[in-house]
């Protein structure tokens, strides 16, 4: 059985001016061969921008970008002509596929903003580009695990489709309040504490820690304040494609 906490203090840190960012995994200019990925959850970002700020567009392809919006107000533009902004509690998914320029803004000139954004790469290489968005509300995820994203997703289910058979999970608990998640055989979970105190089967984390999960069958997540999560159950035996072919992490 293994659970390896990462703390807050750890992981890497970057000022830009106009953003700041804690990167889990390697990402842009920060490389760590220790750090360059969970199964196919290949990036995982806790970024802030300034009021107004801007994040210019650029390209991706064979990519599932994840946004979970925490603070402020997402806005969204991508080369397909979406735009909009979105409330704390959203998701995006896009799929990046056979390639898409998006950019990522702070929809507020007076208020900061804060998103996680992650990177799934998919079970198939070269899919047509889309963006589709879910808003979630903060009694939609009070005091259980709400599934927003898993790979029979859709509009005719109340969680969003992504291209891996990958489920994503957040929560706001009550101090006190526990949640259990179930682990397949063959899977790992990779669960970040964006705010708050609790303990991982017994473990303790604090508000910026992650932990990686590997070779347990369940998770007991138990809060000791008012806490926020994440939580993301991917395959550890996968096949990169496309431009990932050939990639491990």
């Amino acid at each position: 059985m293994t659970i390896e906490v990462r703390r807050d203090s750890e992981i890497y840190s970057k000022e830009g001016g106009w953003f700041s960012a804690r990167w889990h995994f390697s990402f842009d200019d920060y490389r760590d061969p220790e750090n360059m990925g969970f199964g196919p959850l290949r990036v995982f970002n806790d970024d802030r921008l300034i009021a107004g700020a801007d994040w210019p567009m650029h390209p991706h392809r064979d990519i599932e970008g994840i946004t979970y919006v925490v603070e402020g107000r997402f806005e969204h533009l991508d080369s397909l002509g979406n735009d909009g902004q979105l409330p704390p509690g959203s998701i995006q998914r896009a799929t990046l596929g056979s390639g898409m320029y998006h950019s990522e803004r702070n929809g507020s000139k007076t208020e900061p903003m804060r998103f996680l954004q992650f990177w799934i790469l998919p079970d198939t290489a070269d899919l047509t580009p889309e963006n589709v968005q879910r808003v979630f509300t903060k009694e939609d995820r009070t005091d259980r695990l709400l599934k927003v994203i898993g790979p029979d997703g859709g509009p005719d289910k109340p969680w969003e489709k992504v291209h891996q058979d990958a489920t994503v999970h957040i929560a706001s608990l009550s101090p006190g309040v526990e949640v259990n998640h179930e682990i397949g055989a063959g899977r790992g979970v990779y669960l970040y504490l964006i705010s708050g105190d609790a303990t991982l089967n017994g473990e303790r984390l604090t508000m910026g820690d992650a932990a990686k999960v590997k070779d347990e069958s369940s998770l007991s997540i138990k809060a000791g304040e008012t806490s926020e999560l994440i939580l993301v159950d991917i395959p550890l035996e996968w096949t990169p494609v496309g431009v990932w072919a050939g990639l491990r992490t």
